[in-house]
């Protein structure tokens, strides 16, 4: 299993928007709206590196999401 924090930076007023489309995603277990550096926090749970891989290069294709950051966790 491969845990990640994502940090996300998005267009301003799709902060929302962005958040329940991906909370509705089976690897996201959580995700909160954030002030600062950042917009989005988001905790991701996959199988495995790969999968991982896959998503997050899948939420970069949102017209929304301008940034990302991945934090992989260390068990």
């Amino acid at each position: 299993m491969a845990t990640a924090y994502v940090l996300m930076i998005v267009k301003p007023g799709t902060e929302s928007d962005v958040a329940k489309k991906l909370v509705a995603r089976k690897e996201v277990v959580d995700i909160s709206v954030v002030y600062g550096q950042y917009d989005l926090v988001m905790k991701v749970e996959t199988p495995d590196m790969k999968s991982l891989q896959d998503f997050i290069l899948g939420i970069r294709k949102d017209k929304n999401v301008e940034n990302t950051t991945t934090m992989i966790a260390v068990k």
